[in-house]
């Protein structure tokens, strides 16, 4: 395949549209529809930023999964923990701060962190690193409706003044409902003839059951 143009179809809030036009193997002219979380200034740029992490996290050889209403679906489905980039941000920062976002845990220790992967071939350059590691605490439950503007964080470890959980993260956006928790391969095994999952979720869920990703020290650091 060969890419002849590129053409910015829209703007959005959060992602931007574009036009490809290819020549295929047979010579003729072929277009695909994409869309990108970045401003694209051109072709080189397609597939080339990294926007954020997903996280495969287990404890005491559970894994740790989601419970998580997608918008795009509109329906609840299981999912792995996963979260964008900030500005200056490295990728085991970024784990860190969305594993505490969204399950209130932390992180014992970095297992391995692979290179980026496409994770939306079929419509989207998005990529996003993949991280393992063991993590320390206990799931928080979140409240069911975000706390009123202006209101006291109720994070003890937060000195931000009139944060409300918002700025450290204690607290997750009104626009999220989630919840965590760590299942062992039995419930998983039982989870998997059942639940709606994520792809990348199924996948990882199904190996976690079949004894293929590490429980509790076995495995090294990165």
């Amino acid at each position: 395949m060969k890419l002849l143009s590129m053409k910015k179809q829209y703007d959005g809030t959060w992602l931007h549209g574009y036009e490809l036009t290819y020549e295929n193997r047979a010579g003729r002219k072929k277009t695909f529809e994409m869309v990108s979380r970045n401003a694209l200034n051109g072709p080189s740029e397609i597939g080339a930023r990294v926007s954020g992490v997903t996280i495969v996290a287990w404890k005491d050889d559970r894994l740790l999964l989601l419970k998580e209403f997608r918008m795009s679906i509109n329906r609840t489905i299981y999912n792995l923990c996963a979260g964008m980039l900030e500005e200056g941000e490295s990728v085991e920062d970024c784990a860190r701060r969305e594993l505490y976002e969204e399950t209130g845990l932390r992180v014992a220790r970095f297992i391995d962190i692979l290179p980026p992967s496409y994770s939306a071939v079929g419509f989207s350059d998005t990529a996003t690193w993949l991280v393992f590691l063991e993590a320390e605490g206990n799931p928080r439950t979140v409240p069911a409706g975000a706390a009123p503007a202006g209101a006291a964080c109720a994070e003890p470890a937060c000195a931000k003044p009139a944060c409300s959980g918002s700025s450290c993260g204690s607290r997750l956006s009104e626009n999220e409902e989630i919840s965590a928790d760590f299942y062992t391969r039995e419930q998983i095994g039982e989870m998997l003839k059942t639940e709606t999952f994520s792809s990348r979720s199924q996948t990882v869920a199904w190996f976690f059951k079949n004894g293929c990703l590490p429980g509790r020290g076995e495995a090294g650091e990165v």
